[in-house]
This record gives C-alpha cells, structure tokens and sequence, in this order.
C-alpha cells in the first residue's frame, strides 16, 4: 500500500496531462489563422480594389485567434502548478 502511495507522490501528472490539453486548445487556433488569410487571400484575388478592408478586417480576426491561444497558454501555467 504504502508503495503505491509513492509512486502516485513521484509522478505529477497535472503537468502532462496540462500539456496535452494546450497542445489540442492550440489546433484551433492554427486552423482559424490558416482560414483567416485564406479568406483574405481569395477576396483580394476577386476583388483587388477592396484589399485594404480586407487587410484589416484579417489582422483583427488574426489577433482575435492568437487571444485564443494565449488564453490556452495562461491555462497551461495555471493548470500545471
């Protein structure tokens, strides 16, 4: 009994497990990048005169993504500890 008590002490798996966690809160993020400027890569090709709305409308829905991820990597921190 007393063994598997410390084995149990030895092994932290909080951090693992927080380390999986990120790295699957961290695909949604990827992927949403990803569609973001394809989208802007698609309306710029149809309609060159509108690509500085598009600029900006791609680099405020990036920054929203990257929040994402950030927030995930604060999470990891919190959940590791």
């Amino acid at each position: 009994m007393s063994n598997i008590v410390l084995a149990q002490d030895a092994v932290n798996l909080n951090q693992g497990l927080a380390a999986i966690g990120y790295g699957l809160a961290a695909i949604g993020p990827g992927i949403g990048v990803g569609l973001v400027w394809a989208a802007v890569i698609n309306g710029t090709a149809r309609q060159p005169e509108a690509q500085g709305k598009l600029m900006g409308i791609g680099w405020t829905t990036f920054a929203l993504s990257e929040v994402l991820a950030l927030l995930g990597f604060i999470v990891y921190f919190i959940a590791s500890a």
